[in-house]
């Protein structure tokens, strides 16, 4: 492996903000610095953005996989796990795909995040109640206070109803079987792919 590299990880995160830092955003500004260097990297940065018409985060989070889906035409190489509201996304590799992959994302990563949005909630609940913070402040953090709450109330469900049940499943892909007859099988864990026929 290159130096400064991160290992390929068996999922990517594709969360709204930098909450690991093996998700795919940090991965590729990480690709950027280390392939064309630092010195070039804002450079190539902006006008990648250009191009898309929106930072990278916000293209992967929004049109990544809607791209990716066209360009497969319905049989998509890499799949998206995803909570009903989108709360939570994560790639995987399709021809990665292990029996154990779906635990993968369960603990590594869902469960994780759960614990990083809940330490986030705490800090906002305190800047909501301190006495040093300003209105706006509190307004702001009331405002991603019941977003954030949402999300663990999604998260929750579908770990207990989806992921989790899937999870002690193991779940086998024979890949020879294509994207029709395996991406089913790991039913509400993945995105709908409308026309998958």
């Amino acid at each position: 492996m290159q130096e400064g590299l991160l290992p390929c990880p068996l999922s990517l995160p594709l969360l709204d903000r930098d909450w690991f830092i093996d998700d795919i955003a940090g991965r590729f500004h990480k690709f950027l610095r280390i392939t064309f260097g630092e010195k070039n990297y804002t450079e190539n940065l902006e006008f990648i953005e250009t191009a898309l018409g929106k930072d990278i985060r916000k293209y992967f989070l929004t049109d990544f996989y809607t791209d990716h889906i066209k360009r497969y035409k319905k049989r998509p190489i890499y799949w998206l796990f995803s909570s009903p509201g989108g709360s939570f996304n994560a790639l995987i590799y399709m021809h990665r795909y292990r029996p154990d992959t779906v635990s993968v994302v369960l603990n590594d990563y869902l469960r994780e995040f759960r614990t990083r949005l809940s330490a986030r909630i705490t800090h906002l609940e305190h800047i909501d109640t301190g006495a040093a913070s300003s209105k706006m402040e509190k307004i702001t953090a009331r405002k991603e206070l019941e977003k954030l709450k949402r999300f663990i109330i999604e998260l929750e469900s579908w770990e207990r109803d989806v992921l989790y049940p899937l999870a002690t499943h193991q779940v086998s892909l024979d890949l020879d079987d294509g994207v029709k007859v395996n991406y089913p099988k790991l039913g509400k864990a993945l995105k709908k792919i409308s026309g998958l026929d």
